[in-house]
């Protein structure tokens, strides 16, 4: 099965790069391109695409409000965060809204298409040294030092969302503390419940910035 891309970025070259790299393998295809988030929201719509790489600072409308207004208009649909060093903050938004996870435009083919694969899965692939360095920028103040927000997440789960932090799937988490898949999954969904999300990365995100989780 072909899986069709849509590229949103205000760089001409990110843009035409990206196509390039991504044209190298023939189960992905490139459908449209936008550079701003009013092009992409209209490109969805006419384009339907099974995944959306998408950059956060673009004239009109960015990165975030079009997350957010894809949303709103009812359509679920996969989104790569493209970002660079700059971007903290914006890459912990990202994350909380749903995005599956994040690449540095920098990155190697390779690593887009585990990426890209990751995302159709419905898993997430968050590259370790990025996500220490977003969420280690990002704990607040008030965090830090406020116990009472903390969840009662148990000693596995804590061990659970450490690894999925340092972007390990399910099946190696079960592997490394001697437990099933469907062990590990099910305490994935006690750690969503008592985060209140349900996905990794917002997972990630709120348990960092509740001071749960610190990298």
């Amino acid at each position: 099965m072909t899986i069709k891309i849509l590229i949103v970025d205000d760089h001409l070259v990110v843009r035409e790069g990206l196509k390039l790299i991504l044209e190298t393998n023939q189960r992905y295809e490139v459908i449209a391109e936008a550079a701003n988030g009013v092009e992409a929201i209209r490109l969805v719509a006419a384009y339907k695409p099974d995944i959306i790489l998408l950059d956060l600072n673009m004239p009109k409308m960015g990165g975030l409000d079009t997350m957010t207004a894809l949303k709103a208009n009812g359509h679920d649909i996969p989104v790569i965060i493209l970002t660079t060093y700059n971007e903290d903050e914006m890459m912990v938004r990202g994350l909380a809204l749903g995005a599956k996870g994040y690449l540095l435009k920098d990155t190697g083919r390779e690593m887009i298409f585990r990426s890209i694969d990751a995302a159709m899965r419905g898993e997430t692939l968050l590259l370790p040294e990025i996500t220490e360095k977003v969420f280690g920028n990002n704990i607040s103040v008030k965090a830090k030092e406020s116990s009472s927000v903390k969840t009662s997440l148990t000693d596995k789960e804590l061990i659970v969302l450490q690894a999925i932090a340092r972007g390990s799937r399910s099946k190696e988490i079960g592997f490394d503390m001697g437990i099933s898949e469907r062990t590990v999954k099910a305490h994935l969904t006690n750690i969503y419940n008592k985060l209140g999300v349900d996905s990794r990365p917002q997972a990630v995100a709120v348990a960092v910035e509740r001071g749960v989780l610190h990298l």
